[in-house]
């Protein structure tokens, strides 16, 4: 499965993610010169070599009408939250602004403006996914509807060219699946124009609901809303690195120096199998019968419990007893959980969430003189596998007065 990892281990902006994409690719000027096609007005972008800590990788730069101008993602319309993208974690001040009038662009603009540009459906329509993510999250931190936010005519162009070059990426590359690491999201205060904010900032924090963060010991802002926004949108899953085939890896910059080096480092291979996350529930039965943990199992099949399993145990005061497991997804644990108490005697349930390694599985179908049956593939490292689904042969058999097995014999030529 064709995967592309993302390691945010020093957060995320809008350019680092596009410099790291930029790098998987092969032929980096011909995308930067589909860029600079696009007719953004005054755009124009170039990619840099920049060192941190020793190790090159590539940078950004953005200019509008030949000016380098920082990022501001998106802010109220009382300019609440100047956030910047491109300096990743600079100060929220922005002295120019008493220089010269700021003309604002609302959700509004920004989707007509993205849908006039020649770029397919699909990359317009992960564009302003991605903006409709920032306005909610901003609107929600402002205490205002999405109707009345704004965005800064300058900083707009930025962030647009970011995420738009991203979106562009992502279709280039087209991954199977995208995954990341834990966010990291820096720690500390960050000045803004009204006052002193928490790191996140809060429209940041608004958009990384749901997605594993940490704080760690770098002081300042390292994941903007821009850079938030698009991993909200494209990630699958948040997580380890699987175990994969690396074919390309890309660092993507970011301006400031740390002690670590600032950069989204992207890795694009052959995912071989995957990790993922479950839970395993279990309780201790002595004074069930046979039939009623049966019916507790069925119950708990059709709850959505991924398996359910009985092991024979020696308990307390030398009875013999069960051991009745569960295996399901942690969101569902705590449903399954319930069906437990509910179905079964035990005063408690354990919870354990684990990791486990699996294979990568699809179903498809297969044509064969008995009609269609599904066939279930299973691949990972060095292994892969092929099985007719039990439950259409056990139709076949039936329908035809054959035996599974002289069923599954016939069928050994279905096409590989």
């Amino acid at each position: 499965m064709k995967t592309l990892y993302l390691e945010c281990g020093m957060g995320a902006a809008g350019d680092m993610l596009t410099a790291a994409l930029l790098e998987l690719l092969p032929d980096r000027q011909a995308f930067l010169d589909r860029i600079n096609a696009l007719g953004l007005p005054g755009v124009r972008v170039t990619a840099e070599p920049a060192v941190k800590c020793g190790i090159t990788g590539t940078h950004m730069r953005v200019t509008i009408h030949g000016e380098e101008e920082c990022s501001e993602d998106a802010s109220g319309h009382e300019h609440h939250a100047h956030l910047h993208d491109h300096e990743h974690d600079h100060e929220h001040e922005h002295a120019h602004e008493h220089e010269h009038a700021h003309h604002h662009a609302s959700p509004a603009d920004i989707a007509a403006l993205i849908d006039g540009l020649p770029v397919s459906a699909r990359v317009r329509a992960d564009a302003k996914a991605v903006y409709a993510l920032i306005a909610d999250a901003e609107s929600k931190a402002h205490g205002r509807p999405v109707s009345e936010i704004h965005f800064h005519e300058v900083g707009t162009m930025d962030a647009v060219t970011d995420v738009v070059s991203v979106c562009l990426l992502m279709e280039a590359l087209n991954a199977d699946q995208v995954i990341a690491s834990p966010v990291h999201v820096g720690r500390g205060y960050v000045r803004c124009m009204h006052g002193v904010l928490p790191v996140p900032a809060p429209a940041t924090a608004l958009i990384l609901t749901g997605v594993p963060t940490f704080g760690g010991e770098v002081q300042g802002e390292l994941c903007t809303p821009t850079g938030a926004a698009l991993l909200k949108h494209f990630v699958t899953r948040f997580g380890d690195r699987p175990l994969m085939r690396v074919d390309a890896i890309g660092y993507g910059m970011g301006q400031k120096d740390f002690e670590r080096a600032n950069c989204v480092r992207a890795f694009l291979g052959e995912a071989e199998g995957h990790t993922e996350a479950i839970t395993r529930l279990e309780c201790n039965l002595d004074d069930m019968t046979g039939e009623d943990i049966g019916y507790a199992m069925e119950k708990l099949f059709s709850a959505g419990a991924r398996d359910v399993f009985t092991q024979p145990i020696g308990m307390k005061k030398s009875r013999p007893g069960i051991l009745l497991s569960v295996i399901c997804l942690p969101e569902e644990a705590e449903r399954l959980a319930a069906v437990m108490l509910k179905h079964t005697t035990t005063l408690g349930v354990r919870r354990q969430d684990l990791q486990r390694y699996a294979l990568d599985r699809q179903v498809s179908t297969a044509d064969t003189p008995y009609g269609p049956v599904r066939v279930k593939t299973a691949a990972g490292p060095g292994v892969s596998r092929r099985k007719p689904e039990y439950d259409d042969l056990a139709r076949i058999a039936t329908e035809n007065g054959l035996s599974l097995a002289e069923l599954r014999e016939a069928l050994k030529s279905i096409p590989q």
